[in-house]
């Protein structure tokens, strides 16, 4: 390579956008409206079994409103189409269901499940998730983490 071939550290630090919603816009949007999902999902649980008063499930219905409201509005802001929002994973299906009403939690679908009716299911039932991570270099272990995590909507 040439020194004329090289890049200069401008051009390597700064990536070029290739869509005008490239961004972490989009990304955040998508985990908000994912957990936006999740939180519906189990919203309807709690109601389905009768543990929500009308109070409660006023307050959650008009919170879950105005959170669907306002990621509406960003996406009008930053230019983003509310669709592109669900990302397909291909084998693993897509991270939200691929329409409008097309998950009720506890029912089984037709469709391919999503991660939004995975991670529903793990939160009814019910996960312990473990691990460690030992980061270092140079032969060196730095930063030992040890996790040991449950996951679950019903109380503990």
């Amino acid at each position: 390579m040439t020194s004329s071939d090289e890049l200069s550290p401008n051009e390597i630090i700064q990536p070029q956008r290739t869509e005008s919603n490239a961004g972490l816009a989009p990304l955040l949007l998508t985990v908000i409206e994912l957990i936006r999902q999740l939180m519906e999902a189990q919203v309807i649980r709690r109601m389905d079994a009768d543990l929500l008063t009308d109070e409660q499930l006023e307050q959650a219905a008009e919170s879950l409103r105005q959170l669907e409201e306002q990621v509406l509005q960003l996406c009008e802001i930053f230019e983003i189409d509310p669709a592109d929002l669900n990302i397909d994973l291909g084998d693993f299906g897509s991270l939200l269901p691929k329409k409008e009403g097309g998950y009720y939690p506890g029912e089984t679908t037709r469709d391919p499940a999503s991660v939004l009716e995975l991670l529903d299911r793990l939160l009814n039932t019910g996960i312990v998730v473990e691990g460690s991570v030992d980061l270092g270099f140079a032969d060196l272990s730095l930063i030992h983490a040890k996790l040991r995590l449950l996951l679950t909507s019903k109380p503990i």
